[in-house]
């Protein structure tokens, strides 16, 4: 019994010391084979980054507004006796417009006026009697009083007939007539719009932290999608006393000129304001900067020396401050020296540290090349 527990004894010592030598001989040769194994290079494309001359602007949206416009109406209700323009017509400042009729106020108005040369003589002659001592002052007094009351009376009507004649407050081009020959108008009706196109407003807001960046006089620029080849110059000539304390910015007004009547009141526009040009400011395309929730960041290709004396290159990541963008560049204020090689393409595979392999020819690249339909 002795013998045959010593001999169980042995075999199970041998088993588990083939296992554990086994697993030993296992992990050295992984070990091994991971210490020869040659790490991948990941395909990249770069791009130097420049020091150049950068001029900053600011952008903005905003909308076009008429420099003198008003919708037409009248002061008072009347039948439409007479239409003296046409839809899209371009009239004078003092041009009549509209006639409502006014028969009736003009026939009391010719009855005042029959009237005055009487009782003006009658005043006269009681001016004379009074200096003789014929009349009293009362009866003098009744008559200046009757002369007077008349003359009001009839510039009282006349102001009532001008009432009824609509006319252009300023120039400008007539919009579409909204009312007809014969119709009942009413106080407050429209009748047409009129607006002056020679000069332009544009109202649009920049952040508060540009206040310092702009004054009256500065020159902007604005593109309309009606002309989007085309950039209209105009001048700040307003900017708002106050900034709104729930969104933090401020508005601001330029005057356009408009001579060959481009631009229509209501177009929104986009606003650009150029700034001072900065020299030697670092520049990258603007596919190269990775955003995550750390903030922005670049992989910069940089040479690395193994102890064997042989080079690669490696990837590094770096985080940067951009200061502004536009189109496919952007400015970057810190983490990036001119002169350094930016990654442009392939920074998806890459971590810090990776070994990369430069290419020349890219997705992007062979993309634009493709023949177009």
């Amino acid at each position: 019994m002795k013998k045959w527990m010593a001999i169980m004894l042995a075999v199970a010592l041998l088993l588990f010391g083939s296992v554990f030598g086994f697993y030993h001989f296992k992990q050295k040769m992984i070990a091994q084979y991971m210490a020869n194994l040659t790490i991948p290079e990941s395909p990249v494309e770069v791009t130097e980054a420049k020091a150049q001359d950068w001029q900053s602007m600011i952008e903005s949206i905003g909308f076009i507004e008429p420099f003198q416009g008003v919708n037409l109406s009248s002061s008072v209700a009347g039948l439409v006796d007479k239409i003296h323009f046409a839809s899209g017509d371009r009239v004078q400042a003092g041009d009549l417009l509209v006639s409502l009729e006014a028969d009736v106020e003009k026939a009391n108005l010719a009855s005042a006026e029959a009237k005055l040369p009487a009782i003006k003589r009658q005043l006269e002659r009681n001016r004379t009697l009074l200096e003789r001592g014929s009349v009293s002052q009362t009866q003098f007094d009744d008559s200046e009083a009757n002369y007077l009351a008349l003359v009001s009376d009839i510039e009282a009507l006349k102001a009532t007939i001008e009432r009824r004649d609509i006319r252009a407050p300023f120039d400008g081009v007539m919009g579409i007539r909204q009312i007809n020959l014969g119709e009942y108008l009413q106080a407050g009706s429209d009748i047409a719009r009129l607006e002056n196109l020679e000069h332009m407003l544009l109202r649009f807001i920049v952040p508060q932290k540009e206040i310092s960046r702009i004054s009256l006089g500065t020159e902007i620029e604005l593109n309309t999608d009606a002309y989007p080849e085309q950039w209209f110059k105009g001048k700040i000539t307003a900017i708002e006393p106050t900034v709104d304390v729930q969104s933090g910015v401020i508005q601001v007004q330029a005057t356009i000129p408009n001579a060959d009547g481009l631009l229509r009141s209501g177009m929104y526009a986009t606003v650009r304001i150029w700034q001072e040009v900065q020299p030697n400011q670092v520049v990258i395309p603007q596919q190269s900067v990775s955003f995550s929730l750390y903030g922005e960041s670049v992989y910069v290709v940089e040479k690395q020396t193994a102890d064997d004396g042989s080079e690669s290159l490696i990837a590094k990541q770096r985080s940067v401050t951009v200061a502004e963008r536009r189109g496919d560049s952007a400015v970057i204020a810190k983490g990036v020296k001119a002169g350094e090689q930016v990654v442009v393409s392939g920074q998806v595979r890459l971590r810090n540290g990776a070994k990369v392999r430069i290419v020349e020819d890219s997705f992007l690249q062979r993309d634009q090349s493709l023949p177009k339909d």
